[in-house]
C-alpha cells in the first residue's frame, strides 16, 4: 500500500513529536561533499554565513580575490573582501548572477554601471566594495575589468559553487537591460524615473536565468556541481505595490520552487533546505531576532549543523567567528548578533515611519 513503508519524516503527525522536527533527516545530499573540495559561494546577504562555515571546515574554500597584505579583519569586511569567493557582493537575483557570468565570459563592462556620487565614482554592480568611491570612472573600468577576470578564474578552479537565491525584486537600466543590486541613489548614483525602472521576475524568467548562467560555468567547468539555497531573509522593503508579506512570500515562492525545479532535473544540481530548517512554519519565530527579519545565530547554526551531518565525510563546523560590521541602516540593526553586509536592508532608512 502506498505510505506504508514511508519512513517518519514523510509524516507531519511523527515529525511533529520531536522537537527538531526530524531536521536530521531533512537533507539527503544527491553527491557528497568530502575534506579538500573546492566550493566557491555567491548570493543574498545569508550566503555570508554559508561562506563562514565553508571557510572553517575541512573543504578548500575558494577566494580569487583576496584583501591585500596588511588589511585589517573590520576594513576587509567593509570593503568586501572575504564575503564571498570574489569581491562581488550581493548577488541577489537570478539575473544578476546571470549578468556577471555573461560579463566574466565576455569580459565586458557596462558604462550604465558607472555611478558618480559628489565626485567619487563607483561600479553599480557591486556598489558596496569601495564604500568611499574611487577618484574616477576609468579606475570603476579598470577594477571591473580586474575583477571579472578574477570571476572567471574563480569558476575555473571550483568543484561545488553554492548560490543563495534572495530576491526576484530588482531596478533595471531601461536602455541597457542591466540589473543592479540596490536601486540608484540608494548607495550611490542618482535614480532617474525615465531611466531606471523596477522589476519582479517570475518564474520562468528566474528558471531561464539561472539556467543560463549554469549552462556557461559547466561549459568551462565540466564537472561543476551546484547547490542551491534559499534565504530565509524577508524582504526589507518592496516596491511591487503589494504588502510587504505578501511581497515577501512571493519572491520566495519563485525562488525555491526555482531551486526544486533545477535540483530534480539536473543530477549535479542540489537543493539545500535552509530556508525551511529557518523559516519553517514548526519553529516559529525561534530563528529570527526581535525584527523578524534578520537570522540569530542559533538559526544559523541550526541550518548548518544540519548541512554538515548530512556530509559524513566532513568533521562538524563550530561556530565561525561572526563579521563585525555591518552596512545595513542603523534602524534595522537589531543586536550585535546582525552581521551580514547587505544593501537591501539599507531600504529601511526610506521607512516613512
Amino acid at each position: 500500500m502506498p505510505y506504508s513503508d514511508l519512513p517518519p519524516q514523510a509524516f507531519w503527525k511523527l515529525c511533529r513529536t520531536d522537537p527538531e522536527f526530524l531536521t536530521t533527516a531533512i537533507y539527503r545530499p544527491k553527491f557528497p561533499l568530502a575534506p579538500g573540495m573546492r566550493v566557491a559561494t555567491a548570493g543574498s546577504c545569508f550566503a555570508q554565513n554559508v561562506g563562514r562555515y565553508i571557510r572553517a571546515s575541512e573543504l578548500d574554500f575558494v577566494d580569487a580575490e583576496p584583501a591585500p597584505p596588511g588589511m585589517g579583519q573590520d576594513t576587509q569586511t567593509r570593503f568586501g573582501y572575504g564575503l564571498y569567493s570574489a569581491r562581488y557582493g550581493n548577488v541577489y537575483t537570478a539575473r544578476q548572477l546571470r549578468q556577471l557570468v555573461e560579463d566574466a565570459w565576455s569580459g565586458t563592462v557596462h558604462d550604465a554601471a558607472v555611478w558618480s556620487n559628489g565626485g567619487r565614482y563607483y561600479d553599480g554592480l557591486r556598489p558596496n566594495v569601495e564604500p568611499g568611491g574611487l577618484a574616477s570612472a576609468g579606475e570603476v573600468r579598470a577594477q571591473r575589468r580586474d575583477h571579472l577576470r578574477r570571476v572567471r578564474r574563480m569558476f575555473a578552479q571550483t568543484d561545488v559553487f553554492i548560490f543563495t537565491l534572495g530576491l526576484t525584486e530588482a531596478w533595471a537600466d531601461r536602455e541597457s537591460g542591466l540589473v543592479f543590486p540596490t536601486a540608484p541613489g540608494v548607495v550611490a548614483g542618482r535614480f532617474d524615473p525615465a531611466r531606471h525602472h523596477f522589476v519582479n521576475f517570475g518564474m520562468a524568467e528566474t528558471f531561464e536565468d539561472l539556467a543560463a548562467a549554469l549552462a556557461i560555468l559547466r561549459a568551462a567547468r565540466p564537472g561543476l556541481r551546484v547547490i542551491l539555497t534559499v534565504s530565509p531573509v524577508p524582504l526589507t522593503a518592496t516596491a511591487s505595490g503589494d504588502h510587504v508579506l505578501v511581497a515577501t512570500t512571493y519572491s520566495k515562492s519563485v525562488l525555491r520552487a526555482v531551486a526544486g525545479e533545477l535540483a530534480a532535473l539536473d543530477p549535479a544540481t542540489d537543493y539545500f533546505p535552509s530556508y525551511e530548517i529557518i523559516a519553517g512554519l514548526p519553529f516559529g519565530t525561534r530563528h529570527y531576532q526581535d525584527n523578524l527579519r534578520n537570522v540569530t545565530r542559533a538559526g544559523v547554526d541550526a541550518a548548518m549543523g544540519v548541512f554538515f551531518a548530512a556530509h559524513s565525510g566532513l568533521r562538524p563546523v563550530p561556530h565561525p567567528v561572526p563579521l563585525k560590521v555591518c552596512d545595513c541602516a542603523p534602524s534595522d540593526v537589531a543586536t550585535e548578533e546582525q552581521t551580514e553586509v547587505c544593501e537591501e536592508a539599507m531600504l529601511a532608512a526610506f521607512d516613512a515611519a
